[in-house]
């Protein structure tokens, strides 16, 4: 959907940071998903209970999803494999910096097959959001994080869906996996 700033976006969640001198009164709590298939699976609500953004690494399946999404918080979507690449709410990648953390997301077929190292190694960003593996990692390399949340959508490859919550205080990153299943 559109991009906006999370500033001047009201806000689902019940906690809002406020914008003081350049930097958020408290934490960002921003949602990652991917690969959701066409599927918003009834604990999505509940793990991104609070978040002031959800970003959706690609393969997002229609725009039902996008709508759904959009009730819990804005949502900055990138197009995947599988979406139609004329889709105008879905862009090839998206780089937003929140509170100077600069956060890119790409699905991640574009590398083939996607590693943290190849999306590191690939783009800018102190956080690499990524998807299309369906499969959960974290890397941490230097002062840079690559994550994949894992997929959102139906079950495939025996992998247990997931999502991410990313927390940004202070320019300080912390993310946490969270299990669908």
């Amino acid at each position: 959907m559109k991009r906006a700033n999370p500033a001047s976006r009201p806000s689902t969640g019940s906690r809002r940071s406020e914008l003081v001198e350049g930097r958020f009164t408290n934490p960002v709590v921003i949602g990652l998903i991917s690969d959701t298939h066409g599927l918003v699976r009834p604990g999505i609500a509940a793990a991104f209970q609070g978040v002031e953004r959800i970003l959706h690494a690609g393969d997002v399946g229609g725009t039902a999803v996008l709508r759904a999404l959009e009730v819990i918080a804005p949502v900055d979507a990138v197009c995947g494999n599988i979406d139609d690449p004329h889709d105008p709410a879905l862009a090839r990648e998206r780089a937003i910096t929140i509170d100077g953390v600069t956060i890119h997301v790409s699905h991640g077929h574009e590398l083939g097959r996607p590693t943290p190292a190849l999306a590191l190694a690939r783009y800018a960003g102190d956080v690499v959001v990524f998807g299309h593996t369906h499969r959960a990692v974290m890397v941490r390399a230097g002062d840079r994080i690559a994550v994949n949340p894992g997929a959102a959508g139906p079950r495939r490859f025996d992998l247990k869906p997931s999502v991410a919550r990313l927390t940004i205080a202070r320019g300080t990153v912390s993310i946490e996996t969270i299990s669908l299943a």
